[in-house]
């Protein structure tokens, strides 16, 4: 009897970790779904600002890289006369065509909320790292303290990038570009905004790697050991990633892509390094103890 006794008690103890393990967890789902309607409530507010202030978006920014006074456009131009070469902008016209009856509505909708993406991301960011804090411990936290500010600066550092420099090489090549002149470049506005938004949000993502680096590190998937090895395949994967944002085949526009993403990895290897260091110098204090 005795011995049914305890595995009866035992298995009610059991029971009753899995039913508050069961709860934590659901405990967990609930604060993860207040921390992402409050970003969903951030998106929306900036969304809604976009959506008032749509001509300013659109005319000020959107459509800006296309225009030959574009500040980009009047560097190169300037550039290629130090250089004593010929690298000003074409002298074009984009004309954009709308093909469905709600095809202006749906632009205005769909680059408001490209807009208020792009605006909440910080707030997103401070979102996630209030829901992952309290499950790190003190030196972890202190570790980490930057990440919000570091991962923001350098998502806006890479869409800046590719606003000011890879949007307006790219679609100056591209609309200028001609195989018969019985052929007119007039792209469809939702091919325009995609092809702006892809090119400046994705260098956004690109621009993370230091701090997708930093958390494959703490995890020991990457070392400064393995990037280092890697260096070449790193650089021939950079060339590629250069030459297709960059349709022109002028090598010195290649190089000025290039060049920001080559300090970018060399930049996560030191983030690397200082992770190695840092759970070096933690397993020796574990072993003093």
């Amino acid at each position: 009897m005795s011995d049914t006794g305890n595995k009866l008690v035992n298995a009610i103890k059991d029971k009753g970790k899995n039913l508050e393990a069961e709860m934590s967890f659901f405990d967990h789902l609930e604060a993860l779904r207040w921390h992402l309607i409050r970003a969903s409530v951030a998106i929306l507010v900036f969304t809604i600002l976009a959506f008032s202030y749509f001509d300013t978006l659109w005319q000020g920014i959107i459509m800006a890289p296309s225009k030959n006074d574009f500040w980009t456009a009047r560097k190169m131009c300037e550039l290629g006369h130090w250089l004593h070469r010929d690298m000003c902008f074409n002298t074009i016209k984009v004309q954009l065509m709308n093909n469905e009856m709600a095809g202006q509505f749906i632009l205005q909708i769909n680059t408001s909320l490209l807009a208020g993406i792009t605006l909440g991301i910080p707030y997103l960011l401070w979102e996630i790292w209030r829901f992952v804090k309290p499950a790190l411990h003190e030196k972890e936290r202190k570790a980490a303290s930057g990440f919000v500010f570091y991962a923001t600066f350098l998502f806006f550092l890479g869409v800046m990038f590719g606003y000011y420099v890879i949007t307006p090489i790219s679609v100056h090549f591209l609309m200028g570009y001609t195989v018969s002149p019985d052929i007119l470049n007039l792209p469809d506005i939702d091919s325009y905004l995609s092809s702006v938004a892809t090119l400046t949000l994705a260098t956004g993502l690109v621009f993370e790697l230091p701090i997708l680096i930093y958390i494959l590190a703490n995890l020991g998937i990457m070392t400064p050991k393995f990037m280092r090895a890697s260096r070449r395949y790193a650089i021939v994967v950079i060339l590629i990633i250069a030459a297709v944002v960059t349709p022109t085949p002028d090598m010195l526009t290649m190089t000025v892509v290039s060049i920001p993403l080559f300090i970018l990895y060399e930049v996560s290897i030191f983030v690397a390094v200082a992770v190695e260091k840092r759970k070096i110098k933690k397993s020796e204090e574990l072993m003093r103890s």
